[in-house]
Formats: structure tokens, C-alpha cells, sequence
């Protein structure tokens, strides 16, 4: 093996995190200098939410696949720290790389800083400022234990300058996922049948995503924004891809779509192909308020707060708290609307970037 051949043990468990992984571990395979080895917590588990994404990504089966998901925080985070340290303890990486804010996240860098391996986080600094939200405290406790921030935009910088960060350790890089969106843009303009069979027209319906536990597990939010998008749906059709937690938890309180058009969870290249004909999108996902972005589709956002502020000042996107009335109006306003044309998410070079200073 090459002589200055290094070692790096990239974790990961949920979706969003597939799709970061796929343009960097394309970048650090073309560096020639760099062993990847990918271990999957199996967070999300089912075929239709994993597999069908590192076919369609062009990402290697993972080399590990620990297939823990289900229960409570602790218990899964718990699970994923006493099956990620033996890995780690064989494996002994020069760096262990994490993406974004998810329980295998918080568990990939906290056992790695136990084993003392160097942690690289991809999108460190965000912050909602709402500790109420799991996602905040895997955020920050993950950069707490990284040497190396890569930080995606301004904003972020800020933040872990504010939180005292040395500047040394905070990497300005871009978006990862700009570098996806880009990459993976042209083989999804092929996917039309995913609109066909739903008999939608492009620019002529809503794409909503709802998945987050504040409200799919809080019954007041859930029926506000089953209501919304309800009511959204006598004027323009809504499609909606359907995460089971939500789908259970609609069925335990008795909620039900009557006009909303409902399919089980799609693969990455439909979603983009959805995402990127929708005349509006609703959701309370981070990932999905960026693909809005990049294909310059408005958001509304069905959240209190967001990371990607930039994203609202630019005017792309506007928060719509579910727990009052007028979010099918939010809606159906933000149809045709555009915001300021910026990029606050780098040039499409940011695994690039990442694997260079990796590499250094």
C-alpha cells in the first residue's frame, strides 16, 4: 500500500448523510492517498431509505453495517457507542469523519475522541439555538470533540467563532450538498415517470416532506399541518413522500389524508426529480430546504426556527410555525416568489476542499 496511504473511518446512519458522503468519498478516492472505510449505524434501516440510495449515489456498500435503529435516543445512541469502539479499536484510522447532526453523528465522535482518534466534522457550526431539539446537541457536541470544523457558510463560521473555537481548527469549505445537487442534477432530470405516475404536471403541484419528532410527535402540529395541506390541496395538488414514523403516528391520532397525494418514501433521484419541478415546497426537513434552494423552488419551512438562516434572509425560504392558522396561506403565498440571487453555499467544489485538507 501506498506509503503515506491514510486512513479515514466515515460514519453514517440516516439519508441525508448518504448523499454528503457520496461527492467526498468520490474526492478522497481521486486524492490516491486515502483509505475510506464506511461504517453504517443502520439508524435508517429500511430498503426504500437506504439501499436504493448508495445504488443510486454510486457509493460502496458500507464496509461495516452495525444495523442498529429503533428505540428511544439513549438506547440507540447507546447501542451505537458499544458497537462503534471495538470497530474503531481494530481499525485504528488516522481520522474518523462525521456529517451533520444525527444520533450516529454524536456517537461516531464521542467514541472516537474516547479511543483519542482525530474527528473531522462536515457541517459544523449550525445552530437553531432551540436545545429542545436532539439535533442541536449532536450538533454541538460534535464539534466540542472535532479538531477539524468544516464549516458550509458564513453563518456557521460565526457561530463557532462566538462559541470560542480556535480559528485554526475552522475550515471554510462549502456545502457538500451543493456538490450532490450539481453532481446527481442531470442523471435526475431523467426521472419524469416519478411525476407521471402521480399524475401531476411539472410547476403545477406542491411537494411537502414531514418527518421531524416536534411535530410529527406533538398532535397539535401534526393536525395543523395535516389540515394545511389539506386545504393546500383543493387549489394545487400535494404530493407528499410518506416517512413511516409519520404515517404511524397519523394513524394513532386518527389523521388522514383525503386529497393529498400520498407514495412511500423515494429514493434520491426522484426526490430531486419532485423537488426540482414542485411550484412550492413545505417541510421540516434541513436537507430539503437546501434542494429547494439549489433548484430555486420556494420553501416554506413548517418549523419555528432553521439553521439555514441565510436561506430566509435571501427570501428563498419562510418559516411557518405549525401551531396556529394560516399556514396553507404561508403556502400557496410563496408559490411564484423568488428571492435574491447568491451563493451562500460555495462553488460546487467543497469535497474537493475537504479531501485536500484532509490529505494535507
Amino acid at each position: 500500500m501506498h506509503a503515506l496511504m491514510k486512513t479515514v473511518a466515515t460514519i453514517v446512519g440516516a439519508r441525508p448523510q448518504f448523499i454528503k458522503v457520496a461527492p467526498v468519498s468520490r474526492a478522497l478516492a481521486e486524492t490516491g492517498q486515502v483509505r475510506e472505510v464506511l461504517i453504517h449505524t443502520g439508524q435508517h434501516f429500511d430498503a426504500g431509505m437506504s439501499d436504493v440510495f448508495f445504488q443510486e449515489l454510486g457509493i460502496a456498500a458500507p464496509d461495516h453495517h452495525l444495523g442498529i435503529h429503533g428505540g428511544g435516543h439513549g438506547a440507540m445512541t447507546g447501542a451505537m457507542l458499544q458497537q462503534l469502539e471495538p470497530v474503531l479499536e481494530e481499525l485504528r484510522p488516522d481520522r474518523v469523519l462525521v456529517y451533520g447532526d444525527t444520533n450516529s453523528t454524536l456517537a461516531g465522535a464521542l467514541v472516537a475522541a474516547k479511543l483519542h482518534i482525530p474527528v473531522a466534522h462536515v457541517e459544523a457550526g449550525l445552530r437553531s439555538f432551540n436545545r429542545a431539539m436532539p439535533e442541536e446537541i449532536n450538533r454541538i457536541v460534535a464539534d466540542q470533540l472535532s479538531d477539524m470544523l468544516f464549516a458550509s457558510t458564513d453563518a456557521a463560521i460565526r457561530n463557532l467563532e462566538k462559541e470560542g473555537f480556535e480559528p485554526g481548527r475552522i475550515f471554510r469549505v462549502g456545502d457538500v450538498m451543493y456538490d450532490a445537487a450539481l453532481q446527481f442534477a442531470e442523471t435526475a432530470s431523467g426521472r419524469a415517470a416519478a411525476l407521471a405516475d402521480l399524475g401531476v404536471e411539472p410547476g403545477k403541484y406542491a411537494l411537502a416532506t414531514i418527518h421531524r419528532a416536534e411535530n410529527t410527535d406533538d398532535p397539535v402540529r401534526l393536525a395543523n399541518i395535516v389540515a394545511a395541506l389539506e386545504a393546500v390541496a383543493e387549489t394545487l395538488p400535494v404530493v407528499l413522500p410518506l416517512h413511516p414514523r409519520t404515517d404511524a403516528r397519523m394513524k394513532a391520532a386518527g389523521l388522514a389524508f383525503a386529497r393529498v397525494r400520498t407514495l412511500p418514501p423515494v429514493g434520491y433521484l426522484d426526490m430531486v426529480a419532485l423537488e426540482s419541478r414542485a411550484a412550492v415546497i413545505a417541510t421540516d426537513s434541513g436537507g430539503v430546504q437546501k434542494e429547494a434552494f439549489f433548484y430555486h423552488v420556494p420553501c416554506v419551512t413548517l418549523r419555528d426556527e432553521t439553521e439555514w438562516v441565510e436561506l430566509v434572509e435571501l427570501g428563498w425560504n419562510r418559516l411557518a410555525p405549525p401551531v396556529g392558522g394560516g399556514l396553507a396561506e404561508a403556502i400557496l403565498n410563496a408559490v411564484g416568489s423568488k428571492g435574491a440571487d447568491a451563493q451562500p453555499y460555495g462553488d460546487g467544489r467543497s469535497a474537493r476542499a475537504i479531501a485536500g485538507i484532509l490529505v494535507r
